[in-house]
């Protein structure tokens, strides 16, 4: 893996006003404890807010650590003596339940006070059972214990509020993150069996950070009952989070490399075995999606004015409009399930792109992965190979042609985020994959590009929004006949007039419409037979009953 320079690392913390005062507070409630109700606890702040201050990082929730003392009962008492002594008020406090399942094997004290998201909870020590990345026992530890439990070294730092200094138990966390290092604070095959969901945050780390990952801890992820482990007892929303984690990161194509380095890919992207055995083919190499997500980072990357370089509008669109990013890479690491398919228990054909995102990162339509994604596999299928050059993009006319296939549901829909511009992108990575060479690879960005300038061009980048200047209403009523499923045929018309015509008026439309009735070019028993008993209409084929003259 490549070496990264790891971020300046500060020496000592750098208080804000309200971390500061939070401290003494905390300092000074301790000791009303110790004198007044004879109850020793100290507090500590731990894990990430310590590694971003000391990176000299902005962090806004802070969890803290307690010796010997559960969560909600120290801050349940704190908020009383706040109030009572300092008057200070503090957000009512909220009790998170354990749920192993999210990773809260006790339960915690939420609150907030000065604007800081706080969180308590004891210092604890775990045991797990060999089936499980559940604790079998929870129990209160010593801070050596409990940074022991940890996922990373670099995770397992302590500030500790009444000395106001860190504290590195491990004696590997601030060397690890002054040399940007990704290790485990126990030997990694141990920390990895006790919990598998690490392998994972170890590469989002790794991606977020630029940092190197520890020789043991690449090879200890490769073992097979790491592997075994890691699909076996990981709920698979918890893997789903940490991919969107990865995806809306700095670094994704980092991460994908890293699960590709890790042989991680089957794992991860997982697809049953009951769905692998009947799909239409087997999986592409997983290199292929690496190579997608490439291609893809370099597009977007680059700025220099040459035959790669991607049209302005394009890379600008997938890089301002939120979620779109990361929509793509995901879109591009899942590359070896494209043109999968496999047929459903309901007689339903579906792809295994669509599978590994249901079912193996359980993502819903969250930043539309679920709907998106497919959309932009569908939209890349339609896209493929178009040129200016081509007959489809020039009849009846050129405006129409490419509006037309820039308004396909897959191409443009803001219901499931997808837009012309971030399908094109999407449609031009796939095609990239299997260029041969520089020179076709080269031909092929200046196609879509020459693309998008004609889009601009013709001002069809407005008009794949445009609504359809007559609705179904208007147009049985310019028809005199009866509202019905034929009227969807028909706005398609009037869409495709629209396109033809970006000046004209309603009026300007119904007198086209009189004309095209007067003059038998709509039949419309021929379209109502076309559209009898369908309440969704296929616009294409009652379309087709006549031709529109322009």
């Amino acid at each position: 893996m490549t070496t990264r320079i790891a971020p300046a690392v500060r020496k000592v913390i750098q208080l804000t006003d309200a971390e500061d005062r939070l401290c003494t507070l905390l300092d000074e409630f301790t000791r009303h404890l110790q004198e007044n109700k004879n109850i020793t606890t100290a507090c500590r702040i731990n894990g990430g807010w310590v590694r971003d201050k000391l990176l000299g990082m902005d962090s806004h929730d802070i969890d803290i650590c307690l010796t010997d003392m559960m969560g909600v009962a120290f801050a349940e008492g704190f908020v009383a003596f706040l109030s009572e002594q300092k008057d200070l008020r503090v957000h009512k406090i909220s009790k998170i339940e354990s749920n192993p399942d999210q990773s809260k094997h006790l339960e915690t004290a939420r609150t907030t006070l000065l604007g800081i998201d706080l969180d308590f909870v004891n210092l604890r020590s775990e045991e797990y059972a060999e089936d499980s990345r559940i604790p079998t026992e929870v129990k209160f530890g010593t801070p050596l214990e409990d940074a022991l439990r940890r996922d990373l070294t670099i995770n397992a730092l302590f500030y500790n509020v009444h000395t106001r200094s860190v504290e590195d138990f491990t004696e590997k966390g601030l060397n690890d993150l002054q040399n940007g290092i990704i290790r485990t604070p126990l030997p990694p095959r141990e920390t990895f069996l006790d919990d598998p969901l690490r392998v994972i945050r170890c590469i989002r780390f790794a991606s977020r950070f630029g940092f190197e990952i520890d020789s043991d801890l690449q090879q200890a992820a490769q073992l097979e009952a790491i592997q075994d482990s890691l699909a076996q007892k990981i709920s698979r929303e918890r893997v789903g989070e940490e991919i969107d984690k990865m995806m809306k990161g700095q670094d994704p194509l980092r991460s994908i490399r890293i699960i590709n380095d890790l042989k991680l890919y089957k794992s991860i992207y997982h697809v049953p075995p009951q769905i692998t055995s009947i799909a239409s083919s087997t999986p592409k190499p997983h290199d292929l999606s690496l190579r997608a997500a490439t291609i893809l980072h370099d597009l977007l990357s680059s700025t220099s004015e040459d035959s790669m370089s991607l049209h302005p509008t394009l890379r600008s669109y997938v890089l301002q409009e939120p979620g779109c990013k990361a929509r793509l890479f995901l879109a591009a690491s899942l590359y070896s399930y494209h043109g999968i398919t496999y047929t459903d228990a309901k007689g339903k054909e579906q792809t295994l792109v669509k599978c590994a995102i249901q079912d193996g990162l359980k993502l819903g339509r969250q930043n539309h992965y679920l709907d998106g994604i497919p959309a932009l596999y569908s939209a890349s299928e339609l896209l493929n190979g178009a040129s200016l050059g081509q007959d489809k993009l020039q009849m009846p006319s050129e405006r129409v042609a490419i509006g037309l296939l820039l308004r396909q549901e897959s191409v443009h829909n803001i219901n499931t985020g997808s837009q012309w511009a971030s399908s094109l992108v999407f449609s031009l990575v796939c095609e990239l994959v299997s260029a041969s060479g520089r020179e076709e690879a080269a031909e092929c960005v200046q196609r879509y590009n020459a693309l998008t300038r004609r889009v601009q061009e013709l001002g069809l980048d407005k008009a794949v929004n445009a609504k359809a200047i007559l609705d179904g209403q208007a147009i049985a009523h310019a028809m005199n006949e009866k509202p019905g499923p034929w009227m969807k045929a028909m706005v398609n018309r009037v869409l495709e007039w629209q396109l033809e015509h970006p000046d004209g008026t309603q009026g300007d439309c119904l007198a086209w419409l009189e004309e095209e009735k007067s003059a038998g070019r709509i039949d419309l028993k021929e379209l109502k037979a076309a559209t009898m008993g369908n309440k969704r209409v296929n616009p294409d084929k009652a379309a087709s009953s006549k031709k529109v003259k322009r």
